[in-house]
């Protein structure tokens, strides 16, 4: 699209802007007279000028991503050129190892660029893609700021493990942990750290997700869930460029679960005619433990480059408040990449990349295993709305004698920091052998360290912590982790017509990867109420309160041989093969090695000469796969014969072993077998743009840690083993995107994705259980199950048939009988996005959603059942039934606390004012308010339908379960961006 002016031809100097697809400047585009060697650059706002030689002359405009044009001056001096997209065809996509056009892809990829991020500040990429990808579900799993999120492609199929996908970031392969330690302050388990916390949002150019055995069959044995390519920025040739973004929020509670306030309960407790309970004051616990959280994000880039040689570098702090009083996240993160290249004929190259990242955690004292007790958020729901947190005195309120606990009690004693460091290094140097072959090697160290260190003051009034006869009180723990991976990396490409219209654009390669996690924990009790660092505290312990355990897995190694092959037929007919060999020391000595093969093919029809008259259709592709992908996400050494070493009862006695895990030879790879065809298409000028897949995805030698019966001797050792079942995920996934309006001055688009999935468990002869429930009346208790013929996790507990005349349960069978009752993975996930630009002023806003899952509200049915009255606070929704429930109704499990889990949520919107140049220092000066998770439409009652707090069964993890997680913040941005 070209837009001339009528000033008539009087000069030499031709002046421009060069704008992409929505009307918004490219910056760096190359100008270049054509038949000369006269080139020039845009500025920071897509402008240009160029001397020409004649009033005739043409320019050839280009940029990478973007189709070229040639442009006629034709006597002007002001020509404004808007340059297309490859997006819809010829972009080129990073498949893994290696880069390939867009339109000779033959699997289900999608691409997400730094425009189509989600904005403002967030703490890891993953959030990036939220609600931007057909068959991806992303879900934070706590509010905690630096909290763990689940991304789950194309359904869940992990009976173990965490089931997420593989993330490579600029060719490197991560080890997908944590290295936060898991210990806590004696209270439970907090919920994990992201383990993609490291990488900073700000430096991230554009993520690739891999979904179907074609796209991720290269990574053979590591690629089950997916894979998710991140590449980030690099530096380009020109002057010095510095880019500045600043943005500063607020963030209060998004959503409040309803319990009475002070006087409902003293009218609850006159309805049910109670005498006592009612303490004479109102206060509202939930708020006095959270607060307005204040966040704080800045980040620099400062690259460049010149003939050929390029770099940038980045520094980057982020500064969260937590909603809840005294947590927050603080991250302190550098990046440099480097390209540069030798020799005359700059065959031989060297790319440097380098992330370093800290970040500093004061963490919630919020658990998934310890009932109301070990949560502040329960304690804070539950806490009796009359009475005070204070004493006469002005001291903190405990009653020693009872379980409630005071929250602010909980608040002050409790102290629980991590810090977490990260190196991400790679070196790879290349040689072009010749035009159309390349010789790449890869070398990395990934080296992570964590350190915690947790405590509770033996003022609280909790088993275990509080002071009891001798016993002191107090609980202290110092935990580190340490996990490095290396990773080595050889590869061959291959691009070239090898005959008259068929390329080969290949890669050969192998690679070698370990992987070492070592840790430690110190804990002790029995300090008391010491005025000093609980640090000091394990001095001032009995040894025999004090625990000393270490970790050292077993080194894994994994070696791979792996090749892919893509034929293109003049651009119509693409056949795709590739294969990986992958040898694990994970498994048994019989089954080292696994294969992963897959095939695809495409057609191109509207290629075609039957199509070539066709104006409004631009792009018509359809494809078909099928592959195989493996998974190896369990512990290490889980096919050897270990022990532990425990204390000798004297001194000279042998060191008594104990077994933990009994050896399996023939412990093999998890298989999943995908079957994938889609169609791509393009009308009106690429205007309108989508893509259908249909996917059937089969997971089976299921990994499972079993119980073992013998040796007897060693009692509870487990035995991981493959089992018969299988899990198939099957589905449809619908993306469009369209440009509705395209104007200088106003531009519109729309993007929506859609996606259907179904889930089911077949032929698995053993029933096992998980989805374990926490609170009181609830010990030992589990609500789900992988069973044959329901989905994986289904929900399988009493049947709720309301309340019988007296205020007591009424269940099918009397609830003797358990039944299937709930699902809790999603039939659909949805996203939308738009962009609304008006000159300077633009609007984006993303929403998600899901659709047809269930939750169990282990809040209401724990913390906040009916017996409570009189002692701590209840659910609103309790006094609202028809029939009044009993005081003496047992808390039990049942379909009772089943609720519909389907939700629309605003995510993210952003308004955003280009005020442009200022003076020539300034450069493109953008001002922008960003707001996330600004309102939800769902009838779910807890805090947040967005649940994934994992709390597992013997290594088997839950999924839907609500247990009173860190409450999801809304927060308000206000930021500005600009280049120097």
């Amino acid at each position: 699209m070209i837009s001339l002016s009528v000033t008539a031809f009087a000069q030499t100097v031709v002046k421009g802007i060069i704008y992409d697809n929505d009307k918004l400047p490219l910056v760096g585009a190359t100008i270049q007279v054509a038949g000369t060697n006269v080139k020039a650059q845009t500025d920071a706002e897509g402008k240009y000028q160029i001397a020409v030689p004649s009033a005739t002359s043409k320019l050839i405009v280009s940029f990478v991503g973007f189709e070229s044009q040639t442009v006629s001056v034709n006597n002007q001096t002001l020509v404004n050129v808007t340059l297309a997209s490859l997006n819809n065809l010829d972009a080129v996509v990073v498949v893994g190892y290696a880069s390939v056009k867009k339109s000779d892809l033959t699997g289900a990829a999608a691409t997400v660029s730094a425009k189509d991020f989600n904005k403002g500040p967030l703490n890891a990429p993953d959030q990036l893609i939220q609600g931007k990808v057909a068959g991806v579900q992303m879900i934070n799993n706590s509010g905690q700021p630096g909290g763990a999120s689940t991304v789950r492609i194309r359904g869940n199929s992990a009976i173990t493990g965490s089931g997420q996908p593989l993330y490579v970031v600029d060719g490197v392969a991560l080890d997908g942990r944590s290295a936060r330690p898991s210990a806590s302050a004696g209270i439970g388990t907090a919920p994990a750290g992201n383990p993609l916390n490291f990488i900073n949002p700000a430096d991230i150019e554009s993520m690739e997700i891999l979904k179907d055995a074609s796209a991720t069959a290269i990574y053979g044995s590591r690629a089950a869930y997916g894979v998710v390519l991140i590449t980030t920025k690099r530096g380009k040739s020109g002057d010095t460029k510095i880019d500045i973004n600043a943005s500063a929020g607020v963030g209060n509670i998004a959503r409040k679960v309803d319990v009475l306030t002070g006087d409902e309960y003293r009218a609850a407790l006159k309805k049910y005619g109670l005498t006592s309970g009612d303490f004479g004051t109102s206060v509202n616990a939930l708020d006095e433990v959270l607060r307005t959280a204040y966040n704080q994000n800045y980040s620099v880039g400062i690259s460049g480059g010149t003939n050929g040689n390029t770099f940038r570098a980045s520094l980057g702090y982020q500064n969260q408040q937590g909603i809840i009083k005294g947590s927050d996240f603080k991250k302190y993160s550098a990046g440099f990449n480097g390209n540069f290249k030798f020799l005359e004929s700059k065959k031989l190259g060297l790319d440097v990349n380098m992330i370093s990242n800290q970040y500093l955690e004061n963490i919630a004292p919020i658990t998934t295993d310890a009932g109301f007790t070990g949560s502040l958020i329960s304690q804070a729901l539950s806490w009796n709305p009359t009475q005070s947190f204070y004493n006469p005195d002005g001291s903190l309120f405990i009653d020693y004698g009872s379980t409630t606990i005071n929250p602010l009690a909980a608040l002050a004693a409790n102290s629980d920091k991590a810090k977490v460091s990260t190196i991400l290094g790679s070196v790879s140097p290349y040689y072009k052998i010749t035009p159309w072959l390349e010789y790449r090697m890869l070398a990395s160290v990934n080296y992570s360290t964590g350190i915690r260190r947790a405590s509770t003051r033996s003022t609280l009034n909790l088993q275990g912590i509080q002071p009891s006869g001798d016993f002191l009180g107090g609980y202290a723990s110092y935990s580190n982790t340490e996990l490095v991976t290396q990773q080595f990396t050889n590869t061959l490409n291959f691009n070239k017509e090898i005959v008259s219209k068929l390329n080969l654009n290949a890669v050969i390669g192998y690679e070698y990867s370990n992987f070492i996690n070592k840790s430690a924990v110190n804990t002790a009790t029995g300090f008391g109420n010491l005025p000093l660092d609980y640090t000091d505290a394990f001095e001032a312990t009995l040894k025999a309160n004090r625990t000393f355990v270490t970790s050292y897995d077993p080194t894994t190694e994994l070696q791979s041989y792996f090749a892919r092959a893509i034929f293109n037929y003049d651009n119509k007919y693409i056949l795709t093969a590739t294969v990986r060999a992958d040898g694990s020391t994970k498994f048994g000595t019989n089954n080292k090695y696994g294969y992963f093969p897959s095939f695809a093919a495409a057609w191109n029809i509207k290629q075609e000469s039957f199509l070539a008259n066709v104006a409004w259709l631009d792009v018509l592709k359809i494809r078909a796969s099928y592959g195989i992908t493996g998974n190896q996400d369990f512990p290490s050494g889980s096919s050897q014969q270990r022990f532990v070493y425990r204390t000798p009862s004297k001194a000279g006695d042998p060191i008594p072993q104990v077994g933990i895990n009994n050896q399996n030879d023939n412990l093999k790879w998890q298989e999943d077998k995908q079957t994938n065809a889609g169609i791509d298409f393009g009308l009106f000028g690429n205007k309108l743009t989508g893509s259908i897949d249909y996917f059937n995805k089969t997971t089976k030698d299921l990994l499972y840690p079993q119980t073992a019966f013998a040796p007897a001797e060693q009692g509870n050792v487990i035995t991981w083993k493959n089992l018969s079942g299988e899990i198939i995920n099957k589905g449809v996934e619908m993306s469009l995107n369209a440009n509705i309006i395209e104007k200088d001055n106003l531009s519109w688009s729309l993007g929506g994705n859609l996606t259907y999935i179904k889930n089911r468990v077949e032929n698995l002869s053993d029933l096992i259980k998980t989805g374990a429930l926490s609170g009181q009346g609830l010990s030992d208790v589990t609500t789900e199950v992988i069973q044959n013929g329901l989905p994986l996790f289904a929900m399988v507990t009493r049947q709720y048939n309301g309340l019988d005349a007296n205020g007591f349960s009424l269940y099918t069978d009397d609830g003797f009988t358990k039944y299937y009752v709930g699902n809790p993975n999603p039939k659909f996930i949805m996203g939308l996005s738009t962009n609304l630009r008006y000159k300077k002023l633009s609007f984006s806003a993303n929403f998600n959603g899901s659709f047809g899952q269930s939750i169990y509200n282990n809040t209401a049915n724990s913390v906040l059942a009916i017996s409570n009255l009189g002692s701590r606070n209840v659910s609103s929704g309790i006094l609202a039934l028809p029939v009044q429930e009993s005081l003496a109704n047992p808390i039990a499990a049942s379909s009772r606390y089943i609720e519909k889990g389907d939700y629309v949520k605003l995510a993210n919107a952003t308004l955003n004012y280009n005020i442009g140049n200022i003076g020539k220092a300034i450069k493109s000066l953008n001002v922008y308010i960003n707001g996330q998770n600004l309102f939800v439409i769902t009838n779910y009652t807890g805090f947040d339908p967005e649940v994934n707090v994992n709390k597992s069964v013997n290594g088997v993890p839950s999924a839907g379960i609500d247990y009173t997680a860190y409450p999801t913040a809304r927060t308000f941005n206000f930021g500005v961006n600009f280049s120097l």
